[in-house]
C-alpha cells in the first residue's frame, strides 16, 4: 500500500464509523492518503466530527455524518459504499460492566445494524474491529464483542451472492490511546503519584495505533469471508510498564522515581490476569502468515466453495493457544525501546481523543 497506484483502497467509496475515535480517524487519515473515491465519516460525537469537518471542508472527496449504529435507517442511507469499516462501540470494560444494556445495543446490535445495512446496500466488504477481551470472554464487553464477531462470521455464511464478504480483527491494547494504561500513568507520575497498579503479574499485548490500522487496511483486501484476523505483537508485564514510565518521566516533573509510589490495587471487575488473541478450540483452525494469524470460520453454508488462500503461509494448523502468559514478555530495555522508537511516552500521546477503546 505504498504505492498510491498500487493501493487496492484508489477509488474506493470508504465508510468509517467511529471515525473520531483513536483508530477510526487514524484510518480516516492513512486511507486518505491512499487516493480513495469518497470518504464518508459517521460518528455521534458532535463536537469532534463538527472539528473533523471543518478540517476537511473543502475536500470534495470527504464527507461526514453524524448518526449512531444503533439506528439502522440512518445506516442504511448513507451505506452507498464499497466498503465499510465498523470502528465505532464501546469499549471500556469498567463502563460496559457498569451499563451492559447500551453493550448490547452499541456492540452488539449496532454490529447487526452494519450487517443488514450492508446486505440492502450490497457493499462489496464490511470489516469488523473486535478486541483480545473477545476470546473467552470474562466480562460484559469481551462477550459483547465476541458476540459482533459471530454475527460477522454468521452474516458471511448466509450471503446469497459474491458480496458482501465480512471479516472481523481483533485488536490488543492500542497503546497511547485514551482508553489505554499510558495516559493515565503520565498523569499519575505528573501529580507525584501514586502509580495504581491492578497486579504486577498482569501480561498484556501490545500494539501501537499504526500496527492496528495496519492490520484493518491489509485485512480488509486479504479477506475471503468471515474470518478473524489477529496481528502478532509484543507481550508486557504491567508492573514492568509502571516502572520504565516512573524512570523515565519522574525527572520530567520535578521527582525522583523513588517518590513515585507505585499502589497495587487489585483487578477491576471482569478484568483478566492475562490476554489472550486466540483460544484453544480455534487452533485446529488457524492458519500462521509472517504477520498474523488468520482464524477460519467455524461456521460455513453448505454451498459454500471458498477457498481459503493466503501467500506465504507459515502452517496450516496452529498447536497451541496465543496467550500473554505463556508469551515471552519484553525486558524492561526492551520495553523502554519500544516506547521510545514509537514516540508512545510524548505528550501528545495523551491528546488522541477516543470515546471507544
Amino acid at each position: 500500500m505504498d504505492s498510491e497506484q498500487s493501493s487496492p483502497w484508489k477509488g474506493q467509496h470508504v465508510l468509517i464509523t467511529g471515525v473520531c475515535g483513536t483508530v477510526g480517524s487514524e484510518l480516516f487519515h492513512q486511507i486518505l492518503a491512499q487516493n480513495p473515491g469518497q470518504i464518508t465519516g459517521l460518528d455521534n460525537n458532535e463536537s469532534e466530527l463538527f472539528f473533523m469537518m471543518e478540517r476537511h471542508r473543502n475536500n470534495p472527496g470527504v464527507s461526514f455524518s453524524l448518526g449512531d449504529v444503533r439506528d439502522r435507517d440512518k445506516l442504511t442511507r448513507i451505506m452507498r459504499v464499497d466498503v465499510v469499516l465498523h470502528a465505532a462501540a464501546l469499549k471500556h470494560v469498567i463502563l460496559c460492566e457498569q451499563s451492559p444494556r447500551d453493550a448490547i445495543q452499541t456492540n452488539i446490535i449496532g454490529v447487526q445494524n452494519i450487517v443488514d445495512a450492508a446486505d440492502a446496500c450490497q457493499v462489496r466488504r464490511v470489516l469488523f474491529t473486535s478486541s483480545d477481551k473477545a476470546v473467552n470472554p470474562t466480562n460484559v464487553m469481551g462477550t459483547s464483542k465476541l458476540m459482533g464477531e459471530r454475527l460477522m462470521t454468521a452474516a458471511n455464511a448466509a450471503r446469497g451472492g459474491a458480496h458482501p464478504i465480512f471479516a472481523s480483527t481483533r485488536f490488543g491494547n492500542v497503546l497511547g490511546s485514551r482508553g489505554s494504561v499510558i495516559p493515565l500513568f503520565r498523569r499519575q507520575i505528573a501529580a507525584g503519584g501514586p502509580i495504581t497498579l491492578t497486579d504486577p503479574n498482569m501480561t498484556r499485548f501490545i500494539m501501537t495505533l499504526a500496527d492496528a490500522v495496519r492490520l484493518v487496511m491489509e485485512s480488509t483486501f486479504l479477506a475471503r469471508g468471515g474470518e478473524v484476523f489477529v496481528t502478532k505483537m509484543p507481550v508486557v508485564r504491567i508492573a514492568d510498564l509502571a516502572w520504565v514510565m516512573r524512570e523515565t518521566l519522574a525527572p520530567q516533573f520535578g521527582f525522583t522515581p523513588e517518590q513515585i509510589e507505585i499502589c497495587v490495587i487489585g483487578p477491576k471487575p471482569g478484568e483478566k490476569m492475562y490476554e489472550e488473541l486466540m483460544n484453544d478450540e480455534e487452533t485446529r483452525r488457524t492458519v500462521e502468515l509472517p504477520d498474523y494469524f488468520v482464524v477460519l470460520p467455524a461456521l460455513r453454508a453448505v454451498q459454500d466453495t471458498t477457498e481459503y488462500t493466503y501467500a506465504d503461509v507459515l502452517r496450516d494448523r496452529v498447536d497451541r493457544p496465543y496467550n500473554s502468559s505463556s508469551e515471552a514478555w519484553m525486558t524492561r530495555e526492551e520495553l523502554r525501546s519500544y516506547l521510545f522508537t514509537h514516540k508512545l511516552l510524548e505528550e501528545e500521546s495523551d491528546a488522541n481523543p477516543d470515546p471507544g477503546r
